[in-house]
């Protein structure tokens, strides 16, 4: 069984007739082409957290291509438990045709996928968020023509998001630089993994934003605080200050540099209105190209 958990799971060809998808896709949906690759398919969506983009890009993404979705909210699920996760798989398989989760723990996508009889596709996860990841791939191919030789600094904590991208990165031939202050970086065993599986070169890590972006296609951010790290804000606020990107990190930067943001935004803190909504942020481009990666991928583990 096929399921979509981790970008580091994928080959660089995989990756890449993803992205070729997803262009096509998008360009149909640009002329109204109408599509039914998923006519008779049903998609369940089980969210453990809540969401605006990744809720409504699969849903739509599923009704564009002429299927339906059901909405299942975490804790009516219940996974682990209201009952075991190898209980829950082995019933819904026979339900649905696919299983979208948005989950707090990675392990639940793995005891999932241990048992179900249908694709899982990993919507967000404590350790991993691989279809933000892709989409942003696009996005960089779609600013740059062409990935491969691109530098991707991504300023703010090492996060779920952060991983996903150096995957993506480093498996496309782009470079990787993480600015974060001491102890917010990539712990070891992602580092080893990465070096294993990715790209023996690895990527870079510093301390300084300004280092980071002196050579940047693009400056990516994301929140300082993430959901279920509330009690952490006050410090993290304090730590992450120097690392806002602004009108000052963006101006050392070279002139095309792009600015992109996973959403949602807290304006003011990791970055400022100024860049969001200055003509450098290609945050809503990327956006927009959540729907048409999903749906990619989507049709890759269905048809």
């Amino acid at each position: 069984m096929k399921h979509f958990l981790n970008l580091i799971d994928l080959s660089p060809d995989a990756i890449c007739h993803l992205l070729a998808e997803a262009a096509r896709l998008k360009a149909d949906h640009a002329r109204r082409v109408r599509a039914d690759s998923l006519a008779g398919r049903v998609v369940g969506l089980v969210f453990e957290k809540p969401s605006l983009r990744t809720r409504v890009s699969f849903e739509s993404g599923v009704a564009q291509l002429g299927g339906t979705s059901l909405y299942l909210p975490g804790n009516e699920v219940g996974l682990g438990w209201r009952e075991t996760l190898a209980d829950f798989a082995r019933t819904v398989s026979q339900y649905v045709d696919a299983l979208v989760l948005r989950v707090y723990r990675h392990q639940t996508l793995d005891g999932l996928a241990a048992h179900s009889s249908v694709p899982i596709v990993n919507a967000l996860s404590d350790w991993s968020h691989p279809c933000q990841g892709l989409a942003d791939v696009l996005t960089v191919r779609e600013l740059f023509g062409k990935e491969a030789g691109r530098t991707v600094a991504f300023v703010g904590d090492g996060n779920n998001v952060a991983r996903s991208l150096a995957v993506g990165c480093g498996k496309l031939g782009v470079r990787f630089v993480l600015a974060c202050p001491p102890g917010y970086g990539f712990d070891d065993a992602f580092r080893a993994e990465y070096r294993a599986r990715v790209s023996a070169d690895g990527f870079a890590e510093v301390a300084d934003p300004a280092a980071a972006v002196r050579d940047a296609d693009v400056i990516y951010t994301d929140v300082w605080t993430s959901m279920g790290q509330e009690a952490e804000r006050e410090e993290r606020l304090r730590r992450f200050a120097p690392y806002q990107v602004n009108a000052g990190l963006l101006a050392k930067a070279p002139a095309h540099c792009r600015v992109m943001h996973c959403l949602p935004a807290h304006r003011g803190e990791e970055v400022t209105d100024e860049v969001m909504d200055g003509p450098a942020c290609a945050a809503f481009q990327q956006a927009g190209n959540r729907l048409h990666t999903q749906k990619a991928v989507l049709e890759w583990l269905l048809k």
